[in-house]
This record gives structure tokens, C-alpha cells and sequence, in this order.
């Protein structure tokens, strides 16, 4: 009897039993942490340390700007990316915190948001801390997060506290239709509008955030980038979310958007290693040429840490496609686990082999593979998929690591604290759809 009580016990610590209904219909969210044995007093002490590190510690980066505006700062990168803003406005509404989330989006809104022309609604996806714009061009995934932090603002808060909350969310909904637009060089992701080279014409060509043949969405809304997709950027739930409470007559748009959102992750995912790349094409398979094996865009590594969290979101959220996802968790858990829970380096071929050289992305003046604590926090959070025994080794591995500089220097305070924290969200029942009010 002893024996059969302590397998049990191992069962309810060690291998959770997968949920078989998301919170869109149940409206209940797992405490993972708490199932495994961590103290509820605790695990709420935690997640607010951490959320304070992000927004108020010595390493925070988050900062206010004079009465009403605030921003965060990819503080290695001397920016306010919109990667970074719309996280920061997701947290804030999750955590119910107002006056962080209407300081986000006026900052947003005054420095980032195109108010007119081609680009009227997007957002530039890089600026000076000042407000000046890197680049105008968008990032596809800020305006997958600003839409859908905004409608939970919306349900949330109402929209006649100052913002229109709705409003602000049907009007970008509204502006990433297809549009024809005048291309000209320079002005998009990653370039500064002074690095165009020449006086080459000007052609139209179509801009749009969903890709209109296959319903994925870009990596840019514009130019090459529209071209292919980041399967970082691939978040089913939140269309969702938007064919639920955004009312712009495109529910049944938005609810096939997700439906194949999931159909790709089945192909960009390696069937044996689970890595998926940084960007590949539309139909998952790797990239040739820009974004391939030549400067590593085919590889497992910064953006692509995000995919386990954003999996384990849909799952919890929609539950929709169960089966894949839980195999999928305990297949990517399996290949870290092979690495060393505490050894994993972040960056992968998506076979599994260490990149080299060049294949390296650097970081904050680095090129170095590293055991870095984002990558921790998202394979920890990929636990809330998993049966197998090994997913508390992640989340102990997780609740354990210091986010603290390494030997030679380098922290990152901006990626891997957002990312630490919004894992730290999703494993204690924290990370939720916020539903409008009765």
C-alpha cells in the first residue's frame, strides 16, 4: 500500500494528467507550479519578483516618461521595439495594471503608430528612446500582440476611461487588409531609411500583416518580408480572440486564420527534434538563400525560443489541437533533455547539431552559444503540455535559475526577462483570456 501511495504521489507531482478542454470554454487555467509541489505562497511571491525585475527593479526595462507615457527598452539594442511595447501592454493588462498599459499606448501611438499614408495603423517596429523611428517598416508580431492586448484592455477596463480600447483595435484590424502601396527601398525591418541604396523607382505592390493565399501571417507586412513567415510569430489563440470580442465582421476569417496557424506548426516543427527555424517559408519547409543556412535564419535560436511558450498558450487557451501538441512538447522536452537540463545551449540546427561561425546570431556585442535563462523559462513552460516525468526537471530548473550576468558580461535584461516572466505567467494559471465584464 505504501508502494502504490508513493507512485501516485509521483504521478500527481512528476506527470500531470494533459487537459482535455482550454479555457475558452472552461474558464480555468492549471497552476502548474502548484501541482508540483510548489507552495501557492510561494509561487505568488515569485511571480511578483519577477514582475517587478521587468518593471521596477535595477535592471528593469520599463521606464515613464513624463505624466502619461511610458516605455520598455531592449536596453542592450539602446531601443523601444514594438516587440517590446505590446509585451509590456499584454503584461500590463494581465496583471491588471492600468496606468503601465495606457502609458505603453500612448507612447505606441504617438512614436510608433503610422497616423496616416501607406502605412496608416502599422506601427514602425524600432525606435530611439526618444521617439525618433529606426525604420518605419512593421514587425508582424507587434500588431498580432497591440490587437489583442488592446481587446482584453477592452473587456477588462471598458472604453471610456480615456482610450477606446475597441476602437484602437478595429482601426488596426481595419488597416492590415491587403492595400496596394508604392514600394520604395530602404524603410523596412531591420534597415534604417538612410541605408537605401540608390534612387530606384517606385512600384506598387500589395502590403498586408496575413499572407491572403495562405491565411499565415508575415514576417513583415511589406516588401520581402511578406514573402515568408517566422514561426515565432504563430500564436492561433489570439485570432481567437479577435473573431470572439474584436466585432469587425471577420470572425470567421479570423477563427481559419488559427485553424491553419496550427496546420503549419505541424510542418515547421522537425518531426524528430521538434526545433522549428527563425523564419521559413509558408509551407514550413527552410528557407534558400536570405534567412538560411548561410547566416543561420534555418536554425533553432532567439525568436524561435518562443515557439514552446506560444504552443502551451494554445493549448491551455483552445485546446484545439491536444494531440499534436502534447506529443510536440514531450518531443521538444525529450531533445533538451538530451542536451542536459541545466547544459542545452540556445541555438540549434533544427536537426539538433550546434551551428557554428557565422551560423552564430550575436547579441548585445556577443556571438557565443549560451544556457540562456529564456530558453529555460520557455521549455519549463512547455511542461504544461507534458505527461512524462521529465517536465519537472524543467520547471525546477526554471524556478532555480538566477537571471544574473554571465562570466564574461553579458545580461540581457530585456528578452530573457520578459520571457522568464511570461513563463513564470503561464505556470502558475496566470497568463489568461480576459473576458469582458457582466
Amino acid at each position: 500500500m505504501l508502494v502504490a501511495c508513493a507512485l501516485m504521489a509521483g504521478q500527481t507531482t512528476y506527470a500531470a494528467e494533459p487537459w482535455k478542454k482550454g479555457a475558452f470554454e472552461t474558464g480555468k487555467y492549471r497552476n502548474l507550479l502548484v501541482e508540483m509541489g510548489y507552495k501557492k505562497e510561494d509561487v505568488d511571491a515569485k511571480l511578483q519578483e519577477v514582475f517587478n525585475d521587468v518593471f521596477y527593479g535595477p535592471n528593469k526595462v520599463y521606464f515613464e516618461v513624463g505624466d502619461t507615457m511610458g516605455y520598455v527598452s531592449d536596453i542592450k539594442n539602446h531601443d523601444a521595439r514594438t516587440e517590446g511595447m505590446s509585451y509590456g501592454m499584454m503584461i500590463a493588462v494581465q496583471f491588471d495594471k492600468k496606468d503601465i498599459f495606457d502609458r505603453l499606448w500612448r507612447w505606441s501611438r504617438k512614436y510608433m503608430q503610422h497616423q496616416s499614408g501607406e502605412r496608416e495603423g502599422y506601427f514602425a517596429w524600432s525606435c530611439r528612446i526618444d521617439g525618433t523611428q529606426n525604420s518605419a517598416g512593421a514587425a508582424s508580431d507587434g500588431e498580432l500582440y497591440f490587437i489583442t492586448a488592446l481587446l482584453f484592455a477592452s473587456n477588462r477596463w471598458g472604453n471610456d476611461t480615456g482610450i477606446n480600447y475597441k476602437a484602437e483595435a478595429q482601426r488596426i484590424l481595419n488597416c492590415i487588409m491587403p492595400k496596394e502601396i508604392a514600394s520604395r527601398p530602404g524603410g523596412g525591418f531591420g534597415q534604417r531609411p538612410e541605408q537605401a541604396q540608390g534612387n530606384q523607382p517606385e512600384r506598387k505592390q500589395m502590403m498586408y500583416l496575413i499572407d491572403p493565399e495562405t491565411k499565415l501571417i508575415t514576417f513583415t507586412p511589406d516588401g520581402f518580408g511578406q514573402r515568408f513567415t517566422d514561426p515565432s510569430y504563430h500564436i492561433p489563440a489570439f485570432y481567437e480572440v479577435w473573431a470572439k470580442w474584436a466585432d469587425d465582421g471577420r470572425s470567421d476569417y479570423w477563427m481559419e486564420c488559427a485553424k491553419v496557424s496550427r496546420e503549419f506548426l505541424h510542418k515547421a516543427c522537425d518531426e524528430k527534434t521538434g526545433l522549428n527555424p527563425d523564419n521559413c517559408q509558408y509551407d514550413g519547409s527552410l528557407m534558400e538563400g536570405f534567412g538560411g543556412r548561410r547566416n543561420g535564419g534555418n536554425n533553432f535560436r532567439y525568436d524561435s525560443w518562443r515557439v514552446p511558450m506560444n504552443i502551451a498558450l494554445d493549448y491551455g487557451w483552445s485546446c484545439a489541437d491536444q494531440e499534436w501538441q502534447r506529443q510536440y512538447g514531450e518531443k521538444i522536452q525529450n531533445f533538451f533533455y538530451s542536451q542536459g537540463v541545466n547544459d542545452f545551449m540556445d541555438q540549434y540546427r533544427v536537426d539538433g547539431t550546434l551551428p557554428e561561425g557565422g551560423e552564430i546570431l550575436g547579441a548585445g556585442g556577443f556571438r557565443k552559444l549560451r544556457h540562456s535563462i529564456g530558453l529555460v523559462a520557455t521549455t519549463a513552460a512547455a511542461s504544461l503540455l507534458c505527461s512524462h516525468d521529465k517536465s519537472k526537471e524543467f520547471v525546477d530548473a526554471f524556478w532555480n535559475a538566477k537571471h544574473e550576468p554571465f562570466e564574461d558580461g553579458y545580461f540581457d535584461a530585456y528578452y530573457d526577462g520578459l520571457l522568464r516572466l511570461f513563463s513564470f505567467m503561464h505556470l502558475s494559471g496566470n497568463y489568461q483570456i480576459i473576458t469582458p465584464k457582466k
